[in-house]
């Protein structure tokens, strides 16, 4: 079906868990996968693993190993490859391993064995308490396989919910996990807590959206994470791990927690954080808004605060820490992360934001994001779009009429409603984000930045070479270009469309995104608004299949020597293409590597990411790098010029080239974004 303009470019709590309501059932230890993860999944050299468990004596320690199916690990039958001290690196963050701890391993007859870090195996009393190293076999899994078999399962106790999820050779895996019980429609849904018996082994329905996919009973979320506490340790807040609460994009219109590109098994194995992916609705279901005084709107907004409530009450038990959680999202995403800093349901509950890509300013998608509507004018906007095609409009009840409605019907029948973000008056109360220091804002660390020509894949292609109508069909004035033609130059090569859309996709990304994302960080620090400020521009991509938009300016160009692209060749650096690396899923998709940096550049990216969420800087220490052999990153990050420098006061405020090697510049298209009405100081009067 195709969708109107406007569609078409919107498409392109606070209680911990106690130690005594949270433990796995189904083993009597915490359990620990530890990994030296590559990100290359089964073609890795480094694919041995390990679970650790809690200390006890030899046979106790045999028996936990028992209880999931494993054994006590033989250091001597495992693969050479298997680098036990990088494993290891694993239970420290900021100083060396302690040489002198001991593990147990698997003995012959009449002793009991147990290993240093360093693979020096030495005969000790059967009765000493030592932590345990089991075997982990469980096979990876990847985009088309997972293993869901019994051997695999564990079951977490949360509360009054039991939550049966699997382990693959990375992470515990808990698919699918109910945060809401479906509400009824264009209600608020409630946070679930049980009692129930959940299996959470396979993806759960995605919320309704084009073309027709997924249903309304839609409320799922999904948890990675390589640590599960034991009942012991439950309730000990200085093993549980820092959070990531992913939002995913879609211009509210499509997408899903549980699209591939966002599996969280990889970015938790390696970043030792747990990561959360949710469910929320969209479109017509998740943002109508009627000005009849009961349909305010932000159905899918306040899922998404829902979802954070059932996190905070729950992933102490999945060994997730409660205070310190970051949510992140991408496009959409980042615009929920946006209303989030601001609403009064969701400050408190969260420690830090990145808001990755976040569209505002210019445009026919700046403008839609800028700013909040009232109800009222939310409302003026659904006549032709809802009510009419309907036949709603002079029903009694607006609502009940479109509750009437098979969901797929009423999906089709409203294809071209604009889902907006309203003031509601309870979870979004402002017409817009307050910077200058008089709003109620979430004070907590911010990561964001963008893509270098992030708009390429946001805007339409060019049908022609008229330079000031291919800016206007972008949604953008051309008075911006004909007075400042010297500030966006259009290049004279031998496509003079390509000429043009370099212009139009300079324009659209500077005016709906760089512009007004700068200026946030600016008045973030300048208005102490936020406790630490961190820019980004990518100078890299790897284009994702699920978002080939304006095929192929925003792929590597190919030749016979570099069938998969060459990545030193001019290609624009688009929307969404950060995504494989921000979750280090770029071999488990199946893409292949165009060079010998893509590799390396996802484990950058998710160790600055991870290194964001653990300790509020996008920089690593280096022992940790050191401890954990993660030598590529510590490379680049162990260098002149190798820190990514926060966003500070004074006239030239810097971001984070993120490329290979990344290095720090000054905040870059000042002029234009002057130009187009969109300053640095825009937000700080």
């Amino acid at each position: 079906m195709a969708l109107p303009r406007t569609a078409k470019a919107l498409f392109l709590l606070a209680l911990h868990v106690s130690a005594a309501s949270c433990r796995i059932l189904n083993s009597s230890s915490s359990l620990t996968i530890l990994l030296q993860n590559d990100l290359l999944g089964s073609l890795s050299d480094s694919g041995e693993a390990t679970i650790l468990t809690d200390t006890a004596s030899y046979q106790e320690a045999s028996q936990k190993c028992s209880e999931i199916q494993e054994s006590l690990i033989n250091l001597e039958e495992i693969k050479s490859s298997f680098n036990l001290s990088a494993v290891l690196g694993h239970l420290t963050y900021d100083g060396p391993l302690d040489n002198d701890q001991l593990y147990w391993v698997a003995s012959g007859p009449g002793n009991c064995q147990a290993t240093n870090a360093e693979g020096k195996i030495r005969v000790v009393s059967c009765l000493k308490q030592l932590p345990g190293l089991c075997t982990q076999n469980a096979p990876f899994s990847n985009v088309s396989y997972a293993d869901t078999s019994s051997k695999w399962q564990v079951t977490v106790q949360s509360g009054a919910q039991n939550i049966t999820g699997f382990r693959d050779r990375a992470s515990f895996r808990f698919l699918g996990v109910r945060y809401a019980s479906q509400p009824e429609r264009f209600t608020y849904a409630q946070t679930f807590a049980g009692p129930s018996n959940q299996s959470a082994l396979a993806f759960g329905q995605e919320c309704i959206q084009l073309p027709g996919a997924g249903g309304e009973d839609c409320l799922f979320l999904n948890i990675f994470t390589s640590y599960l506490p034991g009942e012991n340790a439950a309730g000990n807040p200085n093993q549980l791990r820092a959070v990531m609460f992913y939002l995913h994009g879609g211009a509210f219109l499509v997408g899903s927690g549980a699209d591939p590109e966002y599996d969280g098994g990889n970015l938790a194995s390696r970043g030792d954080v747990v990561v959360v992916t949710i469910n929320y609705r969209l479109g017509i279901f998740g943002f109508l808004a009627l000005d009849d005084n009961s349909t305010n709107g932000n159905y899918g907004i306040a899922d998404q605060i829902i979802a954070l409530d059932w996190v905070r009450a729950n992933i102490a038990a999945f060994g997730g820490d409660p205070d310190r959680i970051t949510v992140f999202g991408q496009s959409a995403g980042a615009n929920s992360v946006r209303a989030l800093l601001g609403s009064p349901q969701a400050i408190g509950k969260f420690a830090a934001a990145m808001p990755l890509s976040h569209v505002a300013g210019l445009g026919i998608l700046g403008s839609f994001y800028t700013t909040y509507p009232t109800i009222a004018d939310a409302a003026s906007s659904t006549f032709d779009v809802v009510l009419a095609p309907t036949n709603c409009s002079s029903a009694k009840s607006q609502v009940d009429c479109l509750r009437g409605f098979e969901p797929q019907d009423l999906l089709f029948l409203t294809a071209g409603m604009t889902p907006y973000v309203v003031q509601d008056g309870t979870y979004v109360n402002t017409p817009y984000l307050i910077l200058n220091g008089s709003g109620h804002v979430a004070n907590v660390h911010l990561t964001l930045g963008v893509m270098r020509d992030d708009a390429a894949a946001l805007i339409p292609y060019p049908t022609t070479t008229n330079i000031t109508q291919a800016i206007e069909e972008a949604g953008i004035s051309p008075d911006f270009y004909i007075n400042n033609t010297g500030l966006f130059p259009e290049p004279s090569g031998a496509n003079a469309t390509l000429d043009v859309f370099n212009v139009t996709a300079h324009m659209a990304t500077d005016g709906e995104l760089r512009c007004l994302d700068e200026a946030i960080a600016v008045a973030g620090v300048r208005n102490n608004i936020f406790k630490s400020v961190w820019f980004y521009e990518y100078t890299r991509s790897y284009q994702p299949l699920s978002f080939a938009v304006n095929t192929p300016v925003c792929q590597a160009p190919t030749d016979a020597g570099h069938p998969y692209g060459d990545t030193s060749m001019p290609y624009f650096r688009c929307h969404a293409g950060d995504v494989y690396y921000t979750f280090g899923n770029l071999i488990r998709q199946g893409q292949p590597q165009r060079d010998d940096i893509d590799l390396p550049f996802s484990q950058l990216i998710v160790d600055l990411y991870t290194s964001f969420a653990r300790s509020y800087t996008p920089n690593p220490s280096l022992e940790y790098l050191r401890v954990r052999d993660y030598d590529s990153t510590l490379q680049q990050i162990d260098r002149p010029g190798g820190c990514w420098e926060p966003v500070e006061r004074g006239e030239n405020p810097t971001l984070r080239r993120l490329d290979w090697p990344s290095s720090q510049a000054v905040f870059n298209e000042v002029a234009q974004c002057n130009a187009l009405g969109l300053p640095l100081d825009y937000f700080t009067d």
